[in-house]
């Protein structure tokens, strides 16, 4: 006997009762083992003054259930209200975005008739930490952070997808040639990770021919691994080529909880007409039935709303004149999917998910020794002329007996010793001073900076440097 699985579901705003009806009405008609329990979240709890949009007795139901649907909220406009969505990801750490994106030519219009891929987003790191500082008063800068742990469950749960849905090839993507320890990172544990997974093709791709071939030839692709910002730009991409964003169903998912949902928004125009496309919010559903291990309600699902679009009954959105056979509303087009329970297409290709439900632990990380070996240390300078040398000369006659002045750098080239004078430089200079000897202590970094502050330089942060069982943790200057 099947396990009844109990799920947390919010009607949402605009377009969302309705469509969340038609889903529902769909589930139980193909014998979903699921009991739901609902919240109230969007646009009416905004308006209670709850400017995360949910409201406290909501997260106990999420937290317990750990799998929510939830239909499209439409969030108000400025006065500080949070985005619902990045509060739920951040909070139940849902680290894990999945975009699906198929085209289902020639039923539903699209330039590119074989697309049939997945991009599988890093949810929480990168520069979308959003942690920034201006520093000098030309310069500003973003903190770009990857974990191992974060970049290991991202991977890992890209494999995972790509085994229960039958894939048959992982492409990740980075700039590891610019960002060699970052990106770098990223692309390491992927090589680690794919050697556990040898029935999957596992390649690599540097980001900007791999968007490249994402807006021109998407057919060669399957399953993205990336990470935040590109995986963002790059959902965007693959949304525009395919050209059926109301049909797409998202999740984020994490190691505890996981939340899925129509790529689209509540569209308040068209709310309580009956026309809205509900097809987005089935397709989240059934990546939820996958998700839960209900791999043959899902298929089951996904056969028969394949099937309804094959037949040529469309709502709205997608009905065109001479193509479609019908057109019809949206408790009707559930209707159809309903009537349609046990068939399979003819033409587009039939799903076939596998068992059992997707999971990915992430481990902890062994603690590696690691050695302080020097010091960056950033100043704001502006002397006239900005030249290097002057820099130079007296930074090195300040290093005293504990370091030696290495480089300085300016917007990541190497100004000093024998740098070019074309290079532009800005007021934000990066200097580098090493470890004279051995067991340098941040107590000799600390008189470092007293010396700077009493010759009147300005230092605005300092990054430690340190090897990790000798090998260096940190990049080297253009150049150096």
């Amino acid at each position: 006997m099947t396990p009844t699985h109990r799920v947390t579901i919010a009607y949402g705003d605009g377009i969302g009762p309705e469509i969340m009806r038609a889903v529902l009405a769909v589930l139980e008609a193909a014998g979903a083992p699921l009991e739901y329990d609902v919240i109230e979240i969007g646009e009416q709890v905004y308006q209670r003054g709850i400017t995360s949009g949910i409201p406290d007795e909501a997260w106990e139901v999420l937290r317990r259930n750990r799998v929510f649907l939830k239909a499209p909220i439409t969030t108000p406009q400025g006065k500080g209200y949070k985005s619902l969505n990045v509060t739920i990801r951040k909070a139940l750490g849902l680290f894990a975005n999945i975009r699906p994106t198929k085209s289902l030519h020639p039923y539903v219009e699209t330039p590119y008739p074989n697309i049939d891929l997945v991009i599988v987003r890093e949810n929480e790191e990168d520069l979308y930490a959003a942690i920034e500082h201006r520093q000098t008063t030309e310069v500003v800068q973003a903190l770009k952070l990857v974990t191992r742990p974060g970049s290991e469950g991202i991977i890992r749960y890209a494999f995972e997808y790509a085994r229960a849905y039958g894939r048959r090839k992982v492409t990740c993507m980075t700039k590891d040639n610019i960002l060699k320890m970052t990106d770098g990172l990223f692309h390491r544990i992927f090589d680690e990770v794919a050697a556990a997974y040898p029935e999957i093709e596992a390649e690599h791709r540097i980001i900007d021919i791999g968007a490249a071939l994402v807006a021109a030839r998407p057919e060669t692709l399957d399953v993205i691994v990336t990470l935040n910002l590109y995986g963002d730009i790059l959902s965007d991409i693959a949304a525009q080529v395919a050209g059926s964003v109301g049909l797409g169903g998202s999740a984020n998912v994490g190691t505890h909880a996981a939340m899925f949902e129509a790529i689209h928004g509540s569209a308040p125009d068209i709310a309580g007409k009956d026309v809205a496309n509900p097809s987005g919010l089935l397709n989240a559903a059934v990546m939820m039935l996958v998700h839960l291990g209900l791999a043959d309600v899902a298929a089951r699902i996904e056969n028969a709303w394949l099937r309804t679009i094959e037949d040529g009954i469309h709502t709205a959105d997608i009905y065109r004149p001479g193509k479609s056979r019908q057109k019809v509303g949206t408790q009707a087009f559930a209707e159809a999917v309903i009537a349609r329970l046990g068939q399979e297409p003819q033409h587009l290709k039939p799903v076939h998910f596998r068992k059992p439900g997707i999971s990915v632990a992430i481990h902890p990380v062994p603690r590696q020794p690691k050695q302080l070996v020097g010091v960056d240390v950033f100043l704001d300078w502006d002397a006239e002329g900005r030249n290097p040398e002057v820099l130079g000369r007296t930074l090195e006659a300040l290093a005293g007996e504990a370091f030696r002045l290495h480089v300085i750098t300016n917007r990541g080239v190497k100004v000093y010793p024998g740098g070019l004078p074309e290079t532009f430089c800005t007021d934000h200079w990066r200097c580098r001073f090493v470890a004279a000897q051995e067991n340098l202590t941040p107590l000799e970094i600390l008189d470092l900076l007293r010396r700077l502050h009493e010759a009147g330089l300005d230092f605005i942060k300092t990054e430690h440097l340190y090897t990790f069982e000798g090998q260096p943790g940190y990049s080297l200057a253009q150049a150096e």
